[in-house]
């Protein structure tokens, strides 16, 4: 994983904050052999779409603050809707 420990502690904490649950972490930042991409993280909580825009960038702008700025996407999946990007996300994603 190509994350810090205080990397990972700060987008788990921010997680919590926001969602009430722990993020997973997928795509290129969770193999240490690949160099670059954005911070991909998947989360699981049922919101309201307006809530969960809301708590999305509002959980961007705390880790942006302790960490900087870098291209992070945050996938929410409130339930109900089966999507392929929930699928990887799921079976390749590791807990932060």
């Amino acid at each position: 994983m190509r994350l810090t420990p205080t990397e990972q502690q700060v987008i788990r904490d921010a997680s919590l904050r926001y969602f009430g649950v722990r993020p997973r972490l997928f795509g290129s930042r969770v193999d240490d052999h690949k160099l670059g991409g954005d911070i991909d993280l998947y989360i699981e909580a049922p919101v309201s779409p307006e809530k969960g825009v809301d708590a999305r960038l509002r959980m961007v702008a705390d880790i942006w603050k302790e960490i900087g700025e870098r291209k992070i996407d945050v996938v929410v999946n409130a339930g109900g809707e089966r999507l392929a990007i929930y699928e990887v996300a799921q079976r390749e994603g590791v807990w932060l």
